[in-house]
Formats: structure tokens, C-alpha cells, sequence
């Protein structure tokens, strides 16, 4: 059964990294072996998928974290700081323009 585990990559690499379609492969692979009944097969599958989709969640969320994290200590403007600041150079872009038709 090691064998079987580490044939599905459940080592390692880590079971985010196996798509549906090797799950299925691999799991009938072992009921033509007998090492699996059908059923038991089906529900490998199962267990499998959504602990991969468990997996991949889990992961997005840790990146996404990160990032926001990275982002906060970067001390970059934010959208809103951004769009203000571009209101103040249109406004001054204004007053430069007024100015000019005063002189």
C-alpha cells in the first residue's frame, strides 16, 4: 500500500500537485489490481479530490495572505491614496492653467 501512496504522489510533492484525472488513473489501476473494490475506489477518489481541493484552498489563502503581508510592510500608496493624489495634480494643472491666462 506505500507503494501504492507514493505512486500517487501523496509524498512530496504533495496532493495539490495531482489532477482528477491521474486521481482516477491511478485508483483504477489499483481495483485492476485488486487492491481496491470498486466502491472502495470511488470513495479513494472522493477523499482524494477534496483533499486536494482542500489543499489548493488552503494554499491560495497562505499566497494571498503573504501577499497582503509583503504589500502592508512595503508601505506603497493605496488605490484611494493614488486617485487623491491624481485629483490634486488635475487641480493644480487647473490653477497653472488659470494663472497662464491671467498673465
Amino acid at each position: 500500500m506505500i507503494d501504492t501512496m507514493k505512486k500517487l504522489g501523496l509524498f512530496g510533492l504533495g496532493l495539490y500537485a495531482i489532477t482528477e484525472e491521474k486521481i482516477d488513473e491511478m485508483v483504477k489501476e489499483l481495483v485492476e489490481n485488486g487492491e481496491f473494490n470498486k466502491e472502495e475506489g470511488k470513495k479513494f477518489v472522493e477523499d482524494l479530490i477534496e483533499k486536494r481541493r482542500q489543499q489548493q484552498e488552503d494554499l491560495e489563502d497562505k499566497i494571498s495572505s503573504k501577499v497582503q503581508e509583503v504589500f502592508g510592510k512595503a508601505d506603497l500608496a493605496t488605490k484611494e491614496e493614488m486617485e487623491s493624489l491624481h485629483k490634486k495634480i488635475e487641480d493644480l494643472e487647473e490653477l497653472l492653467k488659470e494663472k497662464k491666462k491671467e498673465e
